[in-house]
């Protein structure tokens, strides 16, 4: 075989290789989260009662990895919202309470198949009081599978790890498991065979050994929903980084697999660049005073644990998407699934479009290519979800990671790089936002705020709305090089959305040349003019793919003058009517069309020619002054003619 020939078949193998990999990487995360919570598809709302809000919560929790059993003590201190003489938590029935305390005495409580503990108190409450109280428990958590709380292996040893989103919390141990409460803070100890290493939310404080166990405690102060609490106890190995971050040196620590730890050393470098970007672009890394973490754990994929990402490899990819879920989805969380794009799309359009056009522009492209491709593999499907009783909705890697992802890619380039950021600077540090709740609307009132646009029509196209737009552009150019550009969209679901606002870019280019320009296209079959400069043999649409849209089409077109003796056009200027004559107009089809220098239709007539010569005129006492565009086609053919109005 000759050496080029295997050069070249090397070159398209690794093309085709690197592609299939992005491909299998852009599509993973969302497939294996689905699976993830698949087993949790029966319950698809907190049953917690809606008459307190938890602020601390104190988890003592027994664990040894060789065994699939917890044994729990977890007090919550709670704040009263409306007055009443008990409160339920979420708590798995198959866990068996064995008591509830309150300053040392017993309460009664009652466990239902509704996976609720209800705690009945010896008083009633009034709205705003404060109190404690210490549920204990046991038993084999009902996660299995890719479920809430695995008890596993790596290598021949044993693991257990936790995976709670979005309702496996309760599995595991009692909370308020809505998307409704926050713990202001968090202390988290795990006892365990000495043997082994415990990872956890927050900062670890002490390690502490007592006859073959081993009690590690961690302390989170920062607000945390209760489905981004998580441990994994194993035969860690543990390493620290740490990034700095403006004045701060922030600890990096990773709990890895030994067999892998090589690996995971060798790549972390590749998470560090991406703190420095976010921490940059974004706003500072929400858990500053604190840490952030990679926990190795056995599932095929990723959760953002606060401070803690659990991660099955050190994947480039994976750890970029993880780590932006600390500003999206765990700073400022959803406040609810139909919303799962603000923490989804956010990561999504994190790690496939800021971080790789950073740091490598090829496979940037590649994403760019690959996300787009994706979403438009169908005609239809909303941003929103329709359908929060399916965890596959909800998990929609098209719709809710590649859609949602793109949905702000799109918005960058209508707001441009400066207010967007600023935009999401402000969403992320919204004094009712952050370490709190979000929903679509908290985004658009941040970036409208900045903007000073009203942005109901992008969100009503691209959040609420389904399908994308299909552009066919006809254009042509005079003597001077004068384009005329004719916009004609169609629409995969014109029942949900007819039309599509876009900024339109257009590229004209030559062999040596290209200029490019962007059109507002406002509306259908809109006409615009714009000096090129040179004369172009071909206009490519979105170039750079910033717009969800798919089988465009550009065609080059000549403007035909009609016959002198046809059709005649006067007065130019013009004051208050424009008259055009036509000859020889007997059936034939005639359509007349007036446009400002926006491209707005002034007139938009079509009606067949008479039997004998004929007149059509416009009248427009009441336009401004100015140039304008009208576009004659008569029996086949098309002129245009720039039309001045003036005053007098």
């Amino acid at each position: 075989m000759p050496k080029y020939f295997i050069i070249v078949s090397l070159l398209i193998t690794l093309h085709a290789s690197s592609q299939n990999k992005i491909d299998s990487k852009a599509n993973k995360i969302a497939r294996l989260e689905r699976q993830a919570h698949s087993k949790k598809i029966s319950q698809s709302l907190t049953l917690a009662s809606g008459n307190f809000s938890v602020h601390y919560y104190r988890c003592e929790w027994q664990i040894d990895p060789s065994r699939n059993y917890i044994t729990g003590k977890v007090t919550a201190h709670f704040i009263i919202t409306a007055p009443t003489d008990s409160l339920a938590f979420d708590l798995s029935h198959v866990l068996k309470v064995d008591s509830v305390y309150m300053r040392g005495k017993k309460l009664s409580f009652s466990q239902s198949a509704n996976e609720t503990l209800t705690i009945r108190f010896d008083k009633t409450y009034s709205s705003g009081e404060m109190d404690s109280l210490s549920v204990f428990y046991r038993g084999v958590p009902a996660g299995g599978g890719f479920g809430s709380f695995i008890q596993a292996d790596h290598n021949g040893t044993p693991v257990i790890w936790t995976l709670s989103e979005p309702y496996g919390a309760r599995d595991w141990w009692p909370c308020r498991n809505g998307l409704d409460d926050k713990a202001d803070s968090i202390d988290i100890y795990v006892t365990h065979p000495s043997e082994y290493a415990a990872s956890s939310n927050g900062m670890l404080q002490s390690v502490t050994k007592y006859r073959g166990s081993t009690t590690t405690f961690y302390k989170h102060r920062y607000p945390i929903a209760s489905y981004l609490v998580a441990i994994a106890v194993t035969d860690y190995d543990v390493f620290t980084d740490s990034v700095q971050l403006g004045n701060k040196s922030l600890p990096v620590l990773s709990y890895v697999y030994p067999e892998d730890a090589e690996t995971f050393r060798n790549n972390t470098y590749n998470m560090l660049n991406a703190m420095r970007l976010y921490n940059e672009k974004l706003t500072e890394y929400p858990f500053i005073n604190e840490r952030y973490g990679q926990t190795q754990f056995g599932w095929g994929g990723g959760m953002e644990n606060q401070t803690n990402a659990f991660i099955v490899s050190s994947d480039e990819h994976l750890m970029a998407h993880e780590l932006a879920h600390q500003w999206f989805g765990d700073k400022v969380t959803c406040g609810s699934w139909t919303d799962i794009w603000l923490n989804e799309g956010f990561a999504t359009f994190c790690a496939d479009f800021l971080y790789y056009e950073t740091f490598n522009k090829d496979l940037y492209k590649a994403y760019v290519k690959n996300d787009l491709n994706n979403i438009v593999s169908l005609p239809g499907g909303s941003v929103k979800v329709d359908d929060t009783s399916s965890i596959g909705r909800i998990f929609d890697g098209r719709l809710t990671y590649h859609k949602g992802a793109f949905l702000l890619r799109m918005l960058r380039r209508t707001l441009g790089d400066s207010l967007f950021f600023k935009g999401i600077r402000n969403y992320l540090t919204d004094p009712v936002l952050k370490y709190n709740f979000a929903r679509t609307g908290d985004l658009q009132r941040n970036l409208e705020a900045v903007s000073g646009m009203d942005l109901n029509y992008f969100f009503n196209q691209w959040y609420s709305g389904e399908g994308y737009p299909s552009f066919n552009i006809q254009w042509s150019q005079d003597a001077n090089n004068r384009a005329t550009i004719t916009i004609d969209q169609t629409t995969s679901v014109p029942s949900s959305v007819s039309f599509f606002q876009v900024p339109l870019v257009l590229s004209f280019k030559n062999a040596s040349q290209e200029k490019t320009i962007t059109v507002q296209n406002n509306v259908k079959n809109q006409v615009v003019t714009a000096d090129i400069g040179f004369k172009a043999d071909t206009v490519l649409i979105d170039p750079d793919l910033y717009l969800i849209s798919r089988n465009n089409k550009s065609v080059h077109t000549k403007s035909i003058e009609p016959e002198t003796e046809s059709v005649t056009i006067s007065p130019n200027p013009f004051t208050n009517k424009i008259n055009i004559n036509f000859k020889k107009a007997d059936g034939k089809k005639i359509l007349v069309q007036l446009y400002d220098n926006f491209g707005h239709f002034i007139v938009d007539h079509n009606f067949t020619g008479s039997s004998s010569d004929q007149t059509y005129t416009i009248t427009a006492p009441n336009m401004a002054a100015g140039t304008y565009l009208l576009r004659i086609t008569f029996n086949g053919k098309v002129t245009t003619r720039y039309m001045v109005k003036s005053t007098k």
